[in-house]
């Protein structure tokens, strides 16, 4: 099993630290808003991960946070008035009840940045003690980033670089223009804890550096996020962890892409956050999952107007497959060990559920075949998808409620004039007088709309 590892540029084979253990951390959202699509896509990465080492065997501790008081947080506070715990409070309720909609599983240890803030202030004081951080006449604490000479290894970045690719703050009291804050002295009605630098709240880096040191005790095998916190949160956590411990601290730096949005970066200043609450209303839990898992998960993902609908159509096109298999009374039953292998060389190649996905279309092809042989292997194939794609959450809705769903919610509004044409032609038809129900037909076709008749009787669509 290989694993691309942002710190050395390459995909390795995995190995964890302590025989079939793994530990694993995500950072999580920080929860100044409603779940949006970039946070559930990042939360779905990194379940499948974990789901899919322990499918291999191994035994996973996957732990998750929520930043739960930082600058945002406060803003929103004093913007709508309410307690910056209360609000993040909220705001973690509205996020859960998404993700258990999206069917997104809980991780093993769930980490609060409030309930840490003992941690934090005890990981600070060695950090001041050792060299490695120091506190100004204002109560602020910031890391020494001159202290720390690897300081750059996961962006691979030297310090120049660096100093051009961050937001610098404003601090007369800093050494260097980027060391970073591990403690804020806290402003006029801001929520604030005591600390021996007086009241403050912890910086967004030292958070995350601080519940790794109580889930695993700064030795991780898997730490994940978007990429766009390799630098400079990811590269901040590995400063301060290693100058605490001066041992190595995540053995694999897993990075999701992006979302874009028809090409834009998805931002609330551009106005284009998809919201979940809202994508749920249009679409199934199912087609959201397979939109986002068609791309690697390296890769950014860009949403387009077509991109949840065409994943609702191919999901409805692959359930229809169950639904025909039913009506020709092949039982979906057995095993077809071939899906199951194949299914895992591909997520064992870093996790590429595209390839995955991309096979679903020549096993229904196949399948599709099979059943019109009335071959039994057909409900063998069936029911190892179900089976073994549910690891990606998919396959897990009735069939015939799904394929009714989409075909109610895309069935075509015909005009009741057409519709009573449709019904004389039917009756027509029942009474075997043809010349009329012919007569009707062309009626109907000359008013723009074709007539289809099978078994069922007669229906009408539009060209």
């Amino acid at each position: 099993m290989k694993i691309y590892n942002t710190l050395s540029g390459a995909k390795e084979e995995f190995v964890p630290q302590k025989d079939n253990e793994v530990k694993m951390y995500a950072c999580g959202i920080t929860v100044s808003g409603e779940a949006h699509i970039g946070h559930t896509y990042q939360a779905l990465i990194y379940d499948i991960i974990r789901k899919f080492l322990v499918k291999q065997g191994y035994k996973v501790t996957y732990a998750r946070n929520y930043t739960d008081v930082d600058d945002k947080i406060i803003a929103k506070s004093n913007e709508t008035g309410i307690p910056a715990d209360v609000y993040a409070a909220d705001m973690i309720k509205k996020i859960d009840a998404v993700m258990s909609d999206m069917d997104i599983d809980d991780p093993d240890i769930w980490l609060k940045a409030t309930e840490n803030i003992d941690n934090i202030i005890d990981f600070i004081s060695k950090l001041i003690e050792s060299g490695h951080a120091y506190p100004t006449k204002n109560g602020d604490v910031y890391f020494s980033v001159e202290s720390f000479p690897a300081y750059g290894r996961l962006s691979h970045r030297n310090l120049d670089d660096a100093l051009n690719g961050v937001r610098i703050e404003n601090d007369e009291e800093k050494i260097n223009p980027l060391d970073f804050a591990l403690w804020k002295s806290a402003k006029p009605d801001e929520i604030f804890w005591d600390s021996p630098w007086g009241k403050g709240r912890p910086g967004w880096h030292i958070e995350c550096s601080a519940m790794n040191r109580k889930a695993f005790n700064n030795e991780v095998d898997i730490h994940g996020g978007g990429r766009d916190l390799i630098f400079p949160h990811h590269e901040n956590e590995i400063a301060q962890t290693e100058a605490l411990t001066g041992k190595p601290f995540v053995k694999y730096w897993v990075h999701n892409g992006l979302i874009k949005v028809n090409g834009q970066k998805m931002s609330k200043s551009l106005g284009n956050s998809l919201l979940m609450r809202d994508l749920l209303k249009e679409y199934s839990n199912e087609a959201i999952k397979f939109a986002l898992l068609s791309t690697n998960y390296r890769n950014d993902i860009n949403i387009t107007n077509e991109l949840f609908p065409e994943a609702e159509k191919h999901l409805y096109e692959f359930y229809s497959v169950f639904v025909l298999a039913k009506r020709n009374n092949i039982p979906i039953q057995g095993e077809y060990p071939q899906i199951d292998k194949e299914f895992d060389d591909a997520l064992s190649d870093d996790f590429n559920t595209a390839l995955a996905l991309s096979n679903l279309f020549s096993y229904f092809k196949k399948i599709k075949a099979l059943i019109a042989k009335n071959d039994p292997v057909a409900g063998e194939m069936l029911n190892q998808i179900k089976t073994t794609y549910s690891l990606l959450g998919l396959f897990k809705k009735d069939p015939e409620e799904f394929v009714k769903n989409y075909e109610n919610a895309h069935a075509e509004k015909i005009p009741d004039e057409i519709l009573r044409l449709a019904e004389k032609m039917q009756e027509a038809r029942s009474v075997k007088d043809y010349p009329l129900a012919d007569a009707i037909r062309a009626e109907i076709t000359e008013k723009g709309y074709v007539v289809s008749i099978s078994k069922d009787g007669v229906t009408v669509k539009s060209r």
